[in-house]
């Protein structure tokens, strides 16, 4: 199964979000982005790719570790930046970011000692994608108005292992489902 770790927004963070997104979406040029939606918006702390499912219950074990490791933090939907020339459009994040790239380092190391194939070690950048493009944008448009946005900040409570359901249909547009099979309360609460 295609798995990563993440934090997941609280739905009305997400819908704060959603608002700012709906009126990127009236921009010129938007109709050549492919949009994501709330139910697929995450900060990725690790991404796993496919593992073998007698790996699962390992990795939930380190990752459960890893939680119980990290205080809850507060955080934010603020700003927002690009990879690629374009090709990904994200929110970024503000509050307790070191403690978020450390989970991120716990939930990538969990993997390592798992066994998973991790590849090449990036230091982290939060983000939550919000569209994507097959060739480069200028998305300075929505740069600006991602600059303007603060979400409201809530606090980061737990870890979740999230799989990854690509789309099998082909239809044009179809965005993948996500599916959380582990949360982990962060400090050992809960």
């Amino acid at each position: 199964m295609r798995l990563f770790a993440a934090v997941l927004p609280p739905q009305d963070v997400a819908e704060e979000l959603a608002a700012v997104v709906a009126e990127l979406r009236k921009l010129p040029g938007a109709q050549g982005l492919r949009w994501t939606g709330v139910p697929g918006w995450h900060f990725t702390l690790a991404f796993y790719g496919e593992v073998d499912d007698d790996v699962v219950p390992e990795l939930s074990e380190r990752l459960e570790r890893a939680a119980r490791r990290t205080p809850a933090f507060p955080l934010a939907v603020r700003g927002g930046g690009q990879f690629g020339h374009g090709r990904a459009l994200w929110a970024g994040a503000s509050g307790e970011l070191p403690v978020l790239r450390l989970l991120a380092d716990r939930a990538e190391a969990a993997g390592r000692k798992a066994g998973v194939e991790m590849g090449e070690h990036r230091r982290y950048k939060a983000h939550l994608t919000v569209a994507r493009s097959r060739e480069a944008v200028d998305v300075r448009p929505y740069l600006d108005v991602l600059d303007g946005f603060t979400g409201r900040a809530w606090t980061v409570s737990e870890l979740a292992l999230v799989r990854s359901n690509l789309p099998v249909t082909g239809v044009a547009g179809e965005q993948p489902r996500y599916e959380v099979v582990g949360r982990w309360a962060l400090g050992g609460g809960g």
